[in-house]
């Protein structure tokens, strides 16, 4: 699935199942809710916070696609073309750090 077949799929379900989008401001706050639920399962699986029994059932695949799916919202509802956006990011990215990383003492 591209990113502009993820938008139209995420629109479709929005206007038919989810009867329609909730504000941008609730999606913000729904987006960082998602996140922080990302930060989560990372922070106990990848950081040294242990589990608790509520987190037997977390899966990480499925939280992130919570925070695509918001994110995608938001991108609908504002009216940004996600692929274009991606694609002029990565432009950007490419001439203005195109040094920076290799040269950065830190990631040697």
């Amino acid at each position: 699935m591209t990113i502009h077949e993820a938008q139209q799929k995420v629109d479709q379900w929005i206007t038919t199942t989810g009867v329609r989008y909730f504000n941008e401001l609730t999606n913000m706050a729904i987006l960082s809710e998602e996140v922080g639920e990302v930060a989560r399962i990372i922070s106990r699986k990848y950081g040294e916070q242990s589990n608790k029994e509520s987190d037997s059932n977390l899966n990480l695949g499925d939280e992130l696609a919570d925070v695509l799916f918001v994110l995608l919202c938001l991108a609908n509802q504002t009216g940004v073309d996600l692929t274009d956006a991606l694609k002029k990011n990565l432009i950007k990215k490419e001439v203005r750090d195109k040094d920076r990383h290799k040269n950065n003492s830190k990631l040697q």
